[in-house]
This record gives structure tokens, C-alpha cells and sequence, in this order.
């Protein structure tokens, strides 16, 4: 199923339906994708037995905020925030179960703390926001940020990882990791296990969707500036090995040395469908900066999701700012996990009642 990259770049991004007259033939496209990208990215090993460990308890106005490791695959352990809503307390009987949701964090070394803690940077801060709206929220750290940076090595330095698991890809590691995350939210009682969404910014956004596409227990997406197709992108090589900072899928280089790829993102993003998603991309974005290919992978999605009967379980937005998750576009993104996740809480923001 391989795509000519530079064809891409003149034609457009591929389309979803092409060839498609019928649901079964749908799914076997979308069994074809979901085999090229497991290959890719080196598979998703079985998760292991939950084993969550609590290392110390903060109280907020709003929520408790846990410090918590959870082990994953290989021997390694997830460090990350379980923040909670003050209304119940850890360990006790709960008074509701709330939605939850998993917060990926961005390109930033901090890892977690950016959208955990109160020392966050401006729109960054997502994970307080949510569980302000009644969000039990998990923030793990993800493999090479905050707490799981190789000792000696920089921020997003992969070359450990590729040392110990030369087959395997970050991308499978962090899926694989943040399944186990998942886990630990469906193992609380103050959690509503059917009702738990993913969200991020960046390197978060495309963490989320691809977690969703291999897991399930995801019921809602939002991705904030992490849809980044190869059709029109001036730096493919994004994706591919990097001797620095951070090599997401080694085996796609040999691809692109011969002007091919083997899939486009806005296929992974469809191994979510029918999941309902948001998706939000900025015109003036300097990383991913070829919007008009962005706003065409959308379109197929929209298309795609329409063909499926649940048209109004995808939106996506467009500004014309930077790299950057604004406030507006929080909102309209909260409020669409508030209608997929079932918070029915009342929220308040500057003074305004949101639903």
C-alpha cells in the first residue's frame, strides 16, 4: 500500500474512500492499515499485571494531586500525576464515578508538570483544568521527558531506548505504556471505566489518536497541533530516525529514501473511527506548518465519518494561530468530551456557565 511521497505532494493527500462501495470492504482497508502500522512501529506487547504504587499526596482547592509509578512492559515503571476531584478521596468509598481522562503532555522536558502543576506554562495546563471540570485525570510522563529522561541524555534523547529494543519504535513504547495507563484508570473506583477520553497538544495530540487506534476504552480524542501528514510536510523526516532529539519510526527512512511511504496519518487517525474526535491545527504553525494538507486529511476523516452514519463524532477546527492550544479551543474541546464522556457537571470560566 506503499504512496509515492512526491505524487502526494502534487495530487494530495490520499483518499480514504477511494474504491470503497461497502462496509466490508472498508473494514478490510482499514485491517491493511492497522497491519502496515502495527509492522512499522514494531507491534504492542501484552500489558502486565497492574501494579500501582503511590509515592506521595498533595491537596489543591480543587483536586488531590497523586505521585504515582505503574509498572509497564520490560521492567520499566511509568511515573506520572493521578489528579482528582476533591469530592472524593483516594482509597475511599467514592461518592460518584467520575469521567477520566488521559493527558499526554507536549515536546518539553518537564514532561507531566507542564499540564499538572500550576507552574505550567500559559494554555499548557490542560490535566488542571479537566479535573476542575470533575475529570479524574491521569498525567504520566512520557519515555525520554520529566521523570524518565536516560540518566546523562537529554530531554527526548531515544538513542537508550533504540540500544535495548533495536526492533521496536518510542511510538509502540509510549502506545504501550499509556495502555497500561488505561489500566490503572479502570481499576478505580472513583473512575467511570466507560467513560475515559485522551487528550494532547503536539507530541501529546498524536500519542492520544494513537492510543485510541489500538485501545478501545478510549471514547473521545482530542489532538491539539499533532496532525502531521506527509503529504505536503517540509520535514518528513519528522517521523524517521534522527540521531537528535527523538526518533519516532526508524523504519520508515529506508522508505523515504526511495520517495515512499506507507501510510498517512489521517489512515492511523482513522483506525479511531467511529471514536469521536477533535482535531485543531494552526495556520501559523512553525512545526507542523502545511495546514492546507492538514485541513484536507480533516476533510477526509469528516467524509469518512459521514460515511459511517456518525458525521457529528468528528470536528475539527482551524485558526490562524501558532503552535499552540488557545483558550477558545479548550473549551470547545472540553465541552466535547463533556457531551462524549457524559460530564454533565456544571462548569464555571470567567464568570460563565458551560455545559
Amino acid at each position: 500500500m506503499a504512496y509515492k511521497l512526491s505524487h502526494m505532494n502534487q495530487s494530495g493527500i490520499p483518499p480514504l474512500l477511494k474504491g470503497i462501495d461497502n462496509y466490508e470492504q472498508w473494514i478490510e482497508k482499514l485491517t491493511e492499515i492497522r497491519k502496515i502500522w502495527l509492522d512499522y512501529i514494531g507491534g504492542i506487547p501484552a500489558n502486565v499485571p497492574l501494579r500501582l504504587k503511590i509515592n506521595s499526596q498533595s491537596k489543591t482547592q480543587s483536586h488531590n494531586r497523586l505521585h504515582i509509578q505503574y509498572d509497564s512492559v520490560y521492567g520499566d515503571r511509568v511515573t506520572a500525576y493521578l489528579l482528582i476531584p476533591n469530592e472524593n478521596e483516594f482509597n475511599s468509598l467514592p461518592r460518584k464515578r467520575h469521567p477520566a481522562v488521559i493527558a499526554m503532555h507536549p515536546t518539553i522536558e518537564y514532561g507531566k508538570d507542564d499540564i499538572s502543576l500550576s507552574s505550567g506554562r500559559k494554555n499548557r495546563k490542560y490535566a488542571i483544568e479537566l479535573v476542575e471540570r470533575g475529570y479524574v485525570v491521569l498525567a504520566p510522563d512520557a519515555l525520554t521527558a520529566g521523570e524518565r529522561i536516560y540518566p546523562g541524555k537529554a530531554a527526548f534523547n531515544s538513542d537508550p531506548f533504540y540500544e535495548q529494543h533495536p526492533g521496536w519504535s518510542t511510538v509502540a513504547k509510549n502506545i504501550t505504556d499509556h495502555r497500561q495507563g488505561i489500566d490503572v484508570l479502570c481499576s478505580l473506583e472513583v473512575v467511570n471505566p466507560d467513560a475515559i477520553g485522551a487528550i494532547g497538544h503536539s507530541f501529546g495530540a498524536y500519542n492520544a489518536y494513537f492510543l485510541a487506534g489500538v485501545d478501545d476504552r478510549i471514547k473521545a480524542v482530542v489532538s491539539s497541533c499533532g496532525f502531521s501528514p506527509f503529504t505536503g510536510a517540509p520535514d518528513p523526516e519528522h517521523w524517521t530516525y534522527r540521531s537528535y532529539p527523538y526518533t519516532h519510526i526508524p523504519k520508515i527512512s529506508a522508505d523515504l529514501q526511495k520517495d515512499q511511504v506507507p501510510f498517512d496519518f489521517h489512515e492511523i487517525i482513522a483506525l479511531c473511527a467511529p471514536t469521536p474526535f477533535f482535531s485543531y491545527a494552526g495556520q501559523d504553525d512553525h512545526i507542523f506548518p502545511h495546514w492546507k494538507s492538514v485541513g484536507e486529511g480533516n476533510l477526509e476523516l469528516k467524509k469518512l465519518y459521514r460515511w459511517l452514519g456518525k458525521e457529528d463524532c468528528f470536528q475539527s477546527f482551524m485558526g490562524v494561530g501558532g503552535h499552540d492550544f488557545p483558550q477558545e479551543i479548550r473549551m470547545l474541546a472540553y465541552l466535547f468530551l463533556d457531551q462524549w464522556l457524559g460530564n454533565t457537571q456544571d462548569q464555571t470560566t470567567d464568570g460563565e456557565t458551560l455545559r
